[in-house]
């Protein structure tokens, strides 16, 4: 519950505290006298966005303070706890902005954004004002209506929430099936080449053995003739040979006596060079005797070369880069067909949140079906005490195609009215009068409000088109609501007025250099005389005195 306002160099006040006692307060004033003073002071105390033009001229800031109770406001204590701000019995916002556009907001005294005021805000006050009566005209306002009156706002959170996420999964996966056929393109080719590539050993080593035979393959007669010339020349010349020499060397140098170590040393290294010598002439003899000329074999080989060399220009890579190029194409194969896999499972994934989504859509829709009723009987009762006999609103639900999700749930909810009996029913927005327009929002406002659980409701001139007996109805109305908690009504209607518990009067003092708003709360005689200026206007008569004050007499039995 609101129980104070403080204000200072806000428009044309200066400083002004104004107090709160709970009830319905109604706020009148001559026109221009500044009646929603209050109420544009509270905005900002709830977070507005800041319009440095309601600064007071000459001043370089303005500060707006706001006092609530909130012991029996579980929802604000528990937002106080969870962002870390202290909780009392009573909680202080606090605005401040200057003329240089800077602006700071305080809770309790500590920092916040004015987010966190609006947060706040939207759990302390209920605003509602005669610019709802545009609001009413759109659907998505009546939707909400519905769901606040039905206490179903936590499952329409879920609603969303669920909504986004099948949302999400289920856009991921049409974007992958409608890239499946280039993927199955993809995948088919990849196929291709790396079966291609596998048929080949490539590794690095066997493309040089596979170099290595061509290149012997294709001079094998040049090999075997160099091979048998240097057998002759290491063991077969006939008169003279290298392991001949050797051996009549070594039997020199073994019929020696008293040999110098130099010749020792020599001895030891020409019988080392003769097994060397035997060794390689081995080996020579075993590689000649194995050696075959293969033409199919060299034709073969070459084949292949020419194979690899192919494939390395078809995938412009050098011949030893194709064994990399052979993994990369395996691994994108394979994230391809781990993507099918990804489809199936993303499917199944978007099935369960389909059903996760049905699930609490359809617990909605039952609700909603419900209280739609029971919300539209309330509203036509107000409307017959409204002087609107004859006329019927329904809160219609309108359910989507089937299998067609929305954050919304599954059905649209919309007014319609018939004004009068046997009319069909229409959209509000069809309303010709503004008058009728005014009576069935305000209607379906105080419907909202008996069931909100917001403890301070504002009213800014919701009675605007409406007058006499209807007004008087309006005033009723507004008390009862004040019997439950607190009401705030800005209003140009004296009957209106005359119903509150409380009475402020909103006046303008001009001087010579200077304006001062003022806000002064009301005795009876005060409100007698006020209630004699909204009745009579400028000429207040004895006559007029004397209704005024019967009509205080008869709002506050």
């Amino acid at each position: 519950m609101l129980l104070s306002i403080n204000i200072n160099n806000f428009t044309l006040v200066e400083t002004l505290e104004i107090e709160f006692s709970g009830g319905t307060t109604a706020i009148t004033g001559e026109t221009g006298a500044g009646k929603s003073l209050v109420l544009d002071a509270l905005g900002m105390a709830l977070g507005d966005r800041a319009d440095t033009g309601t600064i007071r001229h000459g001043k370089d800031r303005a500060e707006i303070t706001a006092t609530f109770a909130i012991d029996t406001i579980d929802d604000a204590v528990i937002w106080l706890s969870e962002n870390d701000f202290s909780a009392d019995d009573e909680c202080i916002l606090r605005r401040i902005y200057t003329a240089e556009g800077r602006s700071r907001g305080y809770i309790n005294g500590q920092s916040c954004t004015m987010q966190q005021l609006q947060q706040l805000g939207e759990m302390l006050t209920d605003i509602h004002s005669q610019h709802e009566h545009q609001s009413l005209l759109r659907r998505e306002t009546h939707r909400k209506l519905l769901d606040d009156y039905a206490d179903t706002t936590e499952l329409a959170t879920q609603v969303v929430t669920a909504f986004r996420a099948w949302h999400s999964a289920n856009k991921k996966l049409s974007s992958l099936m409608e890239r499946s056929d280039e993927l199955i393109a993809r995948k088919d080719l990849l196929s291709f080449q790396v079966n291609e590539l596998q048929q080949l050993d490539l590794s690095s080593s066997s493309l040089e053995k596979l170099e290595l035979e061509q290149q012997t393959l294709a001079n094998a007669e040049q090999i075997l003739v160099e091979s048998q010339s240097v057998l002759a020349i290491c063991d077969q010349t006939e008169g003279f040979n290298v392991r001949d020499g050797l051996n009549r060397a070594l039997s020199t140098l073994a019929g020696l006596k008293h040999k110098p170590e130099a010749l020792s040393n020599a001895e030891e290294l020409l019988q080392s060079g003769l097994i060397q010598i035997e060794e390689a002439t081995s080996e020579i003899e075993s590689y000649v005797d194995r050696f075959e000329a293969d033409p199919q074999r060299l034709q073969l080989v070459e084949d292949q070369l020419a194979v690899i060399f192919q494939l390395a220009r078809k995938h412009r890579v050098n011949a030893d880069q194709l064994a990399e190029t052979l993994t990369l194409l395996e691994q994108e194969l394979q994230s391809l067909q781990d993507g099918g896999e990804s489809i199936d499972a993303l499917q199944q994934q978007v099935d369960e949140l389909a059903s996760d989504y049905e699930t609490v859509a359809n617990k909605l829709s039952v609700i909603r079906g419900k209280a739609s009723q029971i919300m539209a009987s309330e509203i036509n009762q107000q409307l017959q005490r409204l002087s609107m006999e004859g006329a019927e609103l329904l809160v219609q639900l309108t359910a989507f195609n089937e299998g067609e999700y929305r954050a919304s749930g599954f059905e649209e909810v919309e007014f319609v009215i018939a004004t009068n009996p046997g009319q069909p029913h229409k959209p509000l927005a069809k309303i010709a009068s503004g008058g009728e327009l005014s009576r069935v929002s305000l209607a379906i406002q105080v419907v909202a409000a008996a069931h909100s659980k917001i403890p301070t409701l504002v009213f800014d001139e919701v009675d605007v088109g409406i007058g006499g007996s209807t007004a008087d109805i309006v005033g009723q109305l507004l008390k009862t609501l004040g019997d439950r908690g607190q009401v705030i009504s800005v209003t140009h209607q004296p009957q209106v007025a005359a119903h509150a518990h409380h009475h402020y009067r909103a006046s303008k003092v001009v001087e010579a250099n200077s304006a001062e708003s003022l806000m002064v709360a009301l005795n009876r005689q005060q409100r007698v005389d006020e209630l004699a200026r909204m009745l009579g206007g400028a000429q207040v008569t004895d006559q007029t005195l004397s209704h005024a004050s019967e009509l205080l007499s008869l709002a506050s039995d």
